[in-house]
């Protein structure tokens, strides 16, 4: 419900908003206000040297329906559709990072380190959701969004800081992988599990479970053995366009294949940039891919800050503060801990851990946006994880920096060999 007051802009602009105008005029309105906000809060946070995710967001939440005193966007559905499309393109870009090598050569440990940890913060912020009296859906979706780390804000990161190829960051890295395969998993099984009613059964966990295992192998095994050479053909001709119409065929056609069966449309676009990796004319697509990727990640975050409730902000502050606590922890714990059992240096576990525990980003707000879909999530959910995808971006340089200021000194022992030791002093 738009509870903002009417807008100014049509008695400015008459012959734009007149009553005959159709949902199309609307669209490229509703389009234009969303990529123009977009730009100026680019340009902020850019002068700031904040991450683009926090101004995406505010931008949103400037234009979107529930912000006083006028909201600028006519169409809410507008929102919904963008959003979806963001979701689609984005889920698609990360894809194309996964080619089936990559993902066969990953590091166990990092896989390992993965999965223990993504299940152990789902399962201890499920209980701290449910003990702060959210329902049994709100908190099932929110302990998978902050069970799962910011890919793309923890490699910016990273990047900016030059710490992209410390022993650390490849271990981060592996995991950021484990997790984003896992988070797009288990969110295919929820959203089946929770249109089914949310009964729980053994049978009918084990079907959502088939459903969702079938469709991801049977599109990688079969896929990858035409759907490369489709897209080897269509890079021969030399036409980009050709080319990139092929593959945004593609990532479409699998999400709607996706969505026809039940699941997320989001794996069928994780899936569809996976296959397009194993192409011959993977680097090519990618660079094709890339503007397509920053235009719709803005779309998306954008359109996720509009359609938070922010009058609702208020009541969730505390509730907020002790899931990022609670997240952070689990994570920063069960890294850590898991790191020093398989053998890896205290620091190296320590900076892996803080690595791994801060931001939280756009597969987050994917999940939630994925519960609200099925309406299995309330309309609290977005504004709330909102707040915390704000919070942890801003955080995530200062906790990942503070993590490595821990360095190491070599201490040679009796027999030749050396120890690694904590040192107080800082990076440089």
């Amino acid at each position: 419900m738009n509870h903002a007051g009417p807008s100014p802009v049509p008695s400015i602009f008459p012959q734009f908003f007149a009553p005959g105008n159709g949902p199309t005029d609307f669209i490229v309105q509703d389009f234009a206000v969303v990529m123009i906000v977009a730009a100026m809060m680019m340009a902020i946070t850019y002068k700031l040297k904040q991450p683009m995710v926090i101004g995406y967001i505010l931008a949103g939440i400037v234009i979107g329906p529930f912000t006083p005193p006028f909201s600028l966007i006519k169409e809410a559905d507008t929102l919904n559709v963008l959003a979806e499309l963001g979701i689609i393109m984005l889920l698609f870009v990360i894809g194309t990072e996964f080619p089936m090598a990559r993902l066969r050569t990953m590091g166990k440990i990092s896989f390992a380190v993965a999965i223990v940890e993504s299940t152990g913060t789902l399962l201890i912020v499920f209980f701290a959701a449910q003990a702060l009296g959210f329902s049994f859906f709100d908190s099932l979706f929110l302990s998978l969004a902050l069970s799962i780390t910011s890919t793309v804000v923890t490699i910016k990161v990273l990047e900016d800081l030059g710490w992209i190829k410390s022993k650390s960051s490849t271990l981060v890295l592996g995991m950021l992988i484990v997790e984003d395969i896992f988070v797009v998993t288990a969110l295919a099984v929820l959203q089946s599990f929770a249109a089914g009613g949310g009964e729980f059964s053994l049978p009918g966990l084990a079907v959502s479970l088939g459903v969702t295992g079938a469709f991801i192998a049977g599109v990688l095994v079969l896929g990858s053995r035409y759907i490369p050479r489709i897209i080897d053909r269509a890079g021969k001709t030399n036409d980009y366009a050709l080319l990139l119409i092929v593959i945004l065929g593609l990532a479409f056609g699998l999400s709607f294949l996706s969505t026809g069966i039940g699941l997320s449309s989001a794996i069928g676009a994780f899936l569809a940039g996976v296959l397009v990796a194993e192409s011959n004319s993977a680097a090519v697509a990618r660079i094709l891919t890339l503007p397509l990727r920053d235009m719709f990640a803005a779309i998306f975050f954008v359109s996720i800050g509009a359609l938070m409730n922010v009058s609702l902000v208020p009541m969730f502050i505390i509730p907020a503060a002790i899931l990022i606590l609670t997240s952070f922890a689990s994570k920063l714990l069960i890294i850590t801990g898991v790191l020093v059992r398989a053998k890896f240096d205290n620091v190296t576990a320590l900076r892996a851990g803080f690595g791994m525990s801060t931001a939280r980003g756009e597969l987050s707000l994917v999940v939630v946006k994925g519960g609200q879909d099925v309406g299995a999530v309330s309309s609290t959910i977005l504004p709330l994880l909102g707040v915390i995808t704000v919070v942890t971006t801003f955080l995530a340089p200062y906790v990942i920096r503070f993590g490595n200021k821990i360095t190491l000194t070599e201490t040679k022992k009796s027999d030749g060999s050396s120890n690694m030791e904590e040192s107080s002093s800082g990076v440089g």
